[in-house]
């Protein structure tokens, strides 16, 4: 999945984007925060996978 799907799946979600620090995409929703390192190309699966459990997706 790219990094950019990973976001628009997360902001359809609830996420909401808060800030951008560098390349790394800051979310929010409530009072958890995500991080999401956006560099432009497919992510690695367990990095995808970890985002996704911390979210409350998978």
């Amino acid at each position: 999945m790219k990094d950019k799907e990973l976001v628009k799946l997360l902001q359809n979600n609830g996420w909401s984007l808060d800030r951008i620090h560098g390349s790394h995409y800051i979310l929010v929703k409530g009072k958890q925060t995500l991080s999401v390192p956006v560099h432009g190309r497919d992510m690695k699966k367990g990095l995808e996978t970890a985002i996704l459990k911390q979210a409350g997706i998978k």
